[in-house]
């Protein structure tokens, strides 16, 4: 998600403005399938609920891998190897389900989503061998491709006033909420709690079970398209935007991919500590400024969106690669603050043009092929930082990526930059 998840999308996360650019607060509509408002609040913010716990069990394993690394005897490689096995599967996932879910409806998606996210979670506890962390990664990776698409479109949805912007800030809030609180949980039960590589993941399954009685009780299905075995496509409207929010989510999510597999190692080589919540509770603090800058950023247009985040987003990769060169972990701290903030107007920013063009009939399959996007953002980069690692050592490779990273934010804001002068010539 995305990152360990993502997720990224996830996804991840939906909705925005009627224009991309001009605040709106959208209009009342009827409610789906019967529902009163307080039917809709309730369903609203139970979906909002099941996407934030889906994306925390997701990225459970991050603070635990160096432990796995120890323990089953492989190499930075792997490990990002692991990680990419789970986008590996994830953008197959979004890319059938996505336009499924339009067709049949996002309740018959939803709950076998449920069920092997809970079945990822039991395959992490009873891990033995690497070959356990490969095969729960897979099955998470199948379960968040298949609920990103349905959950984005169903707070669309089932927002009770009709507000496509506030479902979008409940979107991405609930995206980096769920990699940020992932981390974090595990990070501190793994530290302080008895039998760390098996309690976090028997609390996910708990934790699902609400999910799960809320999935149940959403609307039945009201055909919206017919589905067929299709390549992704965008519709012809939005490809200049994908050309450019795409681009520069996918240079957000690659930071959000780098936190969630190396940078607890990378802490931990900094420090000097051993402490399996310090490095957890990094990857946390960068998602939650991430969500902190969303919330604050609700309501300006996606283009300011956008440009404001960028330049953040590359000063804290800049920050990140100098912290490894000073051996600073104050530096790196505060790089991960400033790039969490960038990483979240940067995210939200580009969702909302996204979405703000989606047609309502095909918006799980947009929002699906943007969260691919995304998620390749997580998965791509990181391999070829664990590749790099195995030859010049883990604080070059993540420098090398800030570094690269950091170039391409700018090269984005300069042609976003270009876009918004030559719309106000117009």
């Amino acid at each position: 998600m995305a990152p360990d998840r993502l997720a990224t999308a996830t996804a991840a996360t939906t909705a925005a403005t009627g224009t991309a650019g001009t605040a709106s607060t959208g209009t009342a509509t009827a409610a789906p399938g019967g529902l009163s408002v307080a039917g809709r609040r309730i369903r609203f913010w139970g979906t909002a609920y099941t996407f934030l716990i889906l994306l925390t069990g997701t990225n459970l394993p991050t603070p635990l891998y160096k432990g796995y690394e120890a323990r089953f005897g492989f190499s930075p490689l792997t490990l990002t190897l692991i990680f990419t096995a789970y986008v590996a599967v994830l953008i197959p996932s979004l890319l059938v389900v996505g336009p499924a879910a339009d067709a049949v409806g996002y309740r018959v998606m939803l709950v076998p989503a449920l069920v092997v996210a809970a079945g990822g979670a039991l395959v992490f506890a009873l891990a033995s061998s690497t070959g356990w962390l490969f095969a729960g990664r897979v099955l998470q990776g199948v379960a968040i491709g298949a609920a990103t698409g349905p959950l984005t479109a169903s707070l669309t949805g089932l927002e009770p006033d009709g507000d496509r912007r506030k479902a979008a800030l409940v979107s991405t809030v609930a995206t980096a909420g769920g990699l940020g609180l992932g981390p974090l949980l595990a990070g501190f039960l793994a530290q302080y709690a008895p039998a760390p590589r098996v309690f976090p993941f028997v609390l996910e399954i708990v934790l699902l079970v609400p999910a799960m009685v809320l999935v149940l009780s959403l609307p039945a299905h009201q055909a919206r398209t017919r589905w067929r075995p299709r390549r992704p496509e965008i519709p012809a409207a939005l490809r200049s935007e994908f050309a450019t929010s795409g681009t520069a989510c996918f240079a957000a999510f690659a930071v959000v991919g780098l936190f969630l597999t190396l940078i607890p190692t990378y802490v931990a080589t900094l420090s000097g500590s051993k402490n399996l919540f310090l490095g957890g509770a990094a990857v946390a603090l960068m998602l939650a400024c991430s969500a902190t800058a969303q919330v604050l950023g609700y309501g300006r247009s996606a283009r300011g969106l956008e440009i404001a985040g960028l330049p953040l987003l590359a000063i804290g990769l800049a920050s990140l690669a100098v912290a490894g060169n000073v051996s600073s972990l104050a530096l790196l701290l505060g790089a991960t603050v400033v790039a969490g903030v960038g990483q979240g107007l940067t995210f939200l920013g580009g969702l909302t043009a996204i979405n703000s063009g989606a047609p309502a009939d095909r918006r799980a399959d947009v929002m699906s092929s943007f969260f691919v996007i995304l998620y390749l953002g997580v998965g791509v980069p990181v391999v070829g930082v664990g590749f790099v690692a195995t030859r010049v050592g883990l604080l070059t490779a993540v420098q090398y990526f800030a570094w690269g990273a950091a170039v391409l934010c700018v090269v984005v804001l300069a042609v976003l930059a270009r876009m918004a002068r030559r719309a106000e010539v117009r």
